[in-house]
């Protein structure tokens, strides 16, 4: 009696294996522009009809193919880049595999010109379906050209989840944005249905090529990152807090110059930005992280937009303790209109982001291979920042982050000016006018003072007894979370006890808040958290609650300030980091340069 397990055909196999490489036609404008890269081509041309739906051409000056290699090209695991299994934890080229170009001949028809400068004539090829149908010889410049049309006409079913022509598009031009901003060095122009849509010159560093691919309103807003760590080195341009988009999108993050969909990395960046963005907004940045080969893993996905990394916990602090160091040195002059490094040098504690930290961590190791190559990461190492963190660093070689350092002006060496509404201080810098919010400013004052008070290693916290202790009823559903949120309330210097039934009475508070009602500020506790804060984790919790406290103990709005109290203020601001934003994500000030005041007079 026959078994039930067959061998497929080649044919299959061929078509099954290319689905998990060529998603859509972005897939495969990625797979050519890589080749290219691999190449050594300095300059790119790639021409889409209908976004990329009907053909795909991608046209190089690298150094071409020899005539026995261009058949080769077209063999599953065929490859130049390594010889044996060892050399993939050494590799630094994109493809190494040879899957690429047999996935997309399997799915398309493809047609291949490519010669050496050294030789007097090319080679073309065409293959249809993943079978060659011609080779010969032909004049071709240096360099090779793929193009890719019929694209699924072997599987049509494909097709059929492909979206519009401007939807797949769009996807093939954020694959062309993130090899760019990866490699300046190389020019590129895309040609869309026979109009040019994009012409990027090659440039000298990846901050000239962000402001051409990214856009000056961006660029704009955006300051050098750099750091290193052992093996380990930071490079690239993060935005400050008074920039924010609503998704994710606009991280860019590259392992030794290879773009990551990365979700431990993705984390860091968001993590360094708490408390300084609103809720559910992102920042912009382009980060760049260099590391030896041997110590991540390129081959767990298909079409490699994955890693692995040997030592994720050193790779996250690093990352995170890099961005993190650069948002607490803002100043005014390096906000929006700032073009000075921020003055981020120094050790930056890490352990506020503890709990962050693990928890990326064990959603990293619950998603990781189990079966992966690298040994495993000694999960009782709970040391953080056991290297020091070299701000001085170079960015991944070869482009420099250029930027112009500076001495960064303090709120103090401002000239105040006056105030506005009762609410914001109005202060005269070297070529800027700059307004601060008074109570986002004592806010985030409040809220640093707090935290720190609350440590439960400084051990400092300070509260203020009170003549007549306050005895407050809660509901039944409300008295559980307030006695779960003891541990937190005593460490800011609130002492509150159970009182019986559903009464507790709170006999001190914070000695930052004096002059604050102790009823106020519980029920101002109670209406900030929602059910679903209710069940965040303990520091979740403690930061929530250390912002509600400094929100309510910070001077309000329409509250005339002496000159005295804002020159207190300001020297409070310049000993507090991150004094962009409050804790809310709002903006503290904001800067007009002469240049935009000039605008407004229309004097320019």
């Amino acid at each position: 009696m026959p078994g039930k397990i067959v061998l497929l055909p080649p044919g299959i196999t061929n078509k099954i294996a290319a689905g998990e490489v060529v998603e859509r036609p972005a897939s495969i404008l990625k797979e050519l522009l890589e080749n290219a890269i691999d190449a050594g081509a300095s300059e790119v041309v790639v021409h889409l009809e209908k976004g990329g739906q009907d053909s795909i051409k991608v046209v190089d000056n690298g150094e071409g193919m020899v005539p026995s290699d261009v058949p080769l090209a077209f063999e599953r695991f065929a490859t130049s880049k390594i010889r044996g299994f060892d050399d993939i934890y050494t590799i630094r080229s994109f493809g190494f595999r040879g899957e690429a170009i047999p996935s997309i001949a399997a799915i398309s028809r493809v047609e291949v010109l490519t010669r050496r400068k050294d030789a007097p004539f090319g080679t073309r090829a065409i293959v249809v379906a993943g079978e060659i149908k011609e080779i010969s010889e032909a004049g071709c410049p240096a360099g090779t050209s793929f193009l890719v049309d019929h694209i699924f006409d072997p599987v049509p079913v494909r097709r059929k989840f492909l979206k519009s022509a401007t939807t797949e598009q769009g996807y093939c031009l954020d694959v062309i944005t993130r090899i760019a901003l990866s490699h300046p060095e190389i020019k590129i122009r895309v040609v869309n249905n026979g109009r040019e849509m994009l012409n990027l010159p090659a440039t000298a560093s990846t901050a000239e090529r962000a402001f051409l691919v990214l856009g000056e309103d961006l660029t704009s807003c955006m300051v050098p990152v750099r750091g290193r760590r052992a093996a380990v080195s930071i490079g690239g341009l993060v935005s400050t807090p008074t920039l924010a988009k609503s998704t994710s999108r606009h991280i860019y993050v590259y392992v030794n110059r290879r773009y990551t969909r990365d979700h431990l990395l993705n984390h860091a960046v968001v993590t360094a930005y708490r408390h300084l963005l609103e809720a559910k907004k992102y920042p912009v940045a382009v980060l760049f992280i260099d590391l030896p080969p041997s110590e991540v893993d390129v081959n767990v996905h298909p079409a490699k937009l994955e890693v692995r990394f040997q030592n994720p916990r050193a790779i996250y602090e690093t990352v995170l303790e890099a961005i993190v160091g650069v948002l607490a040195g803002l100043t005014p002059a390096t906000g929006p209109e700032g073009t000075v490094a921020a003055s981020g040098g120094g050790r930056v504690d890490i352990d506020r982001y503890r709990s962050r930290v693990e928890e990326a961590l064990k959603r990293y190791a619950s998603s990781s291979d189990s079966g992966r190559l690298f040994p495993a990461v000694n999960k009782t190492d709970n040391r953080v920042g056991s290297y020091p963190l070299d701000y001085g660093g170079r960015a991944p070689a070869p482009q420099d982050i250029k930027d112009e350092p500076g001495a960064p002006v303090t709120f103090s060496d401002l000239a105040y000016a006056g105030q506005v509404g009762g609410t914001y201080l109005v202060f005269s810098a070297p070529d800027a006018m700059i307004l601060l919010d008074q109570h986002a400013a004592h806010e985030r004052v409040l809220f640093e003072k707090l935290r720190k008070a609350s440590s439960l290693k400084s051990g400092n916290s300070v509260g203020q007894r009170l003549l007549l202790p306050e005895v407050i009823s809660l509901s039944v559903r409300d008295l559980p979370f307030v006695m779960d949120s003891l541990p937190i309330l005593n460490l800011t210097g609130m002492e509150i006890e159970p009182f019986g039934g559903e009464a507790i009475i709170v006999k001190s508070l914070p000695a930052l808040l004096t002059g604050v009602k102790p009823a106020e500020i519980i029920n101002d506790l109670l209406d900030g958290f929602s059910e679903s804060d209710r069940l965040l984790g303990l520091k979740e919790k403690e930061e929530k609650i250390l912002a509600l406290l400094a929100c309510k103990g910070a001077v309000k709005a329409s509250h005339s300030l002496t000159a005295e109290e804002v020159k207190a203020l300001c020297h409070d601001l310049d000993g507090t980091p991150f004094t962009s934003t409050c804790p809310h994500g709002r903006p503290l000030y904001i800067s007009f340069s002469f240049g935009d005041v000039e605008r407004m007079f229309r004097r320019r």
